[in-house]
């Protein structure tokens, strides 16, 4: 589905959001290089992984393979990323955890520079994205988690 105003696509009908159009540049505005290039790292983390829509909101930007499973605030002196694993996780940039009870944990990570945007974070951000390109299968399932075959 897509929003007939914006442009911005969902999985379901009716789906609340801010319905605006937003330039990603102008969250950069005033902002040391340093953000807008730890964020285009953060960037190719995600794009290594498969196609990747890239939603400039209002006070966020959104990373969505089916749904969205990444993405970003940017701050004075950092990136405030944000990636949906289903497991809990931990990294050296880690800020703080959310549970979203079955469906996960959304993690907050502070990036002071692209280095902050390593190896293991692409790893990390292989498993998100692999929650936000399965979510259609596993809705089909009857859950978002995903579901094993029985043994015989």
């Amino acid at each position: 589905m897509r929003c007939p105003k914006c442009g911005h696509r969902f999985v379901t009908k009716n789906l609340w959001h801010s319905c605006a159009r937003y330039r990603l540049s102008d969250h950069f505005k005033g902002k040391p290089l340093a953000i807008r290039q730890t964020f285009d790292r953060y960037l190719e983390l995600a794009k290594a992984c498969g196609p990747v829509t890239v939603y400039a909101q209002k006070t966020r930007i959104v990373l969505q393979a089916r749904v969205r499973f990444a993405g970003a605030m940017v701050h004075r002196d950092f990136l405030e990323a944000t990636i949906w694993p289903k497991r809990r996780i931990d990294h050296r940039c880690l800020s703080r955890v959310e549970s979203l009870g079955n469906l996960g944990f959304n993690h907050h990570f502070r990036l002071r520079n692209p280095g902050d945007a390593d190896k293991s974070l692409g790893g990390l951000m292989r498993e998100a994205y692999s929650v936000g390109s399965r979510q259609r299968q596993d809705a089909a399932a009857g859950s978002l988690t995903r579901r094993l075959p029985r043994k015989k």
